[in-house]
């Protein structure tokens, strides 16, 4: 019986990840690394602890981790201002179906808890979910199961009553780890044969999940 969607953020919701990768481009090219952003596809689903420790162990010790992750984030945010972020297609439409229905709903992102706070309040999604369980709330992020643990436990749910919703490798391990069903809509990776193994579904955009959600609230 289900009761709980869990959803990824970047990517999934939110179409940031390609943001995110021309403010890393802009800020390793301050700092004197080029095209730094193409190791996006190497980090998806980290929280900031492990991206620094990624980027550590590619540039070395000596990579300005704390003085990159500021400027990042300040050529991030700069370019939400004039450009705005949009939300992916048929992320709305399935998360007011989902709320509707009358579904426990939960983000279970690798981002830091003030981001993930200011994006949903501005693309106004932030009321239609239950629980927040971010990146600096756990101390191993993605592929690792520990978030989807956390956020099920939070919610009260056990994982075979919940779906996941990802657009990353490294997510749709995470939570098949916990005991949660995936169903996957891919960003910027495709799926290999081993994550479509693990995904329950994979489809193109959120709201074929509603189809899904359709026949789940059919036979239950």
């Amino acid at each position: 019986m289900l009761k709980a969607l869990l959803f990824d953020m970047d990517g999934l919701i939110f179409d940031s990840e390609k943001v995110v990768q021309r403010s890393w481009n802009m800020a390793g090219n301050t700092l004197g690394y080029r095209n730094i952003g193409e190791h996006i596809y190497n980090t998806l689903g980290m929280n900031a602890k492990g991206r620094g420790e990624y980027f550590q162990k590619v540039f070395g010790e000596d990579f300005p981790n704390d003085r990159f992750r500021d400027l990042a984030r300040e050529n991030f945010y700069g370019i939400v201002e004039k450009e705005g972020l949009s939300v992916k297609p048929g992320a709305r439409e399935l998360i007011r179906y989902a709320k509707q229905l009358g579904y426990c709903m939960a983000v279970v992102t690798s981002s830091r808890k003030e981001y993930v706070r200011e994006m949903f309040q501005r693309a106004g999604l932030y009321e239609y979910f239950d629980l927040f369980v971010c990146g600096d709330m756990v101390t191993k992020s993605k592929p690792a199961p520990e978030i989807y643990e956390k956020a099920c436990k939070l919610l009260e749910v056990r994982p075979e009553y919940c779906v996941a919703f990802e657009d990353a490798p490294a997510g749709v391990e995470s939570a098949t780890k916990a005991g949660v069903d995936v169903i996957m809509v891919p960003d910027l990776v495709q799926p290999d044969m081993e994550t479509r193994r693990r995904a329950w579904r994979v489809i193109r955009t959120l709201d074929e999940a509603i189809d899904i959600l359709r026949r789940e609230a059919r036979e239950q």
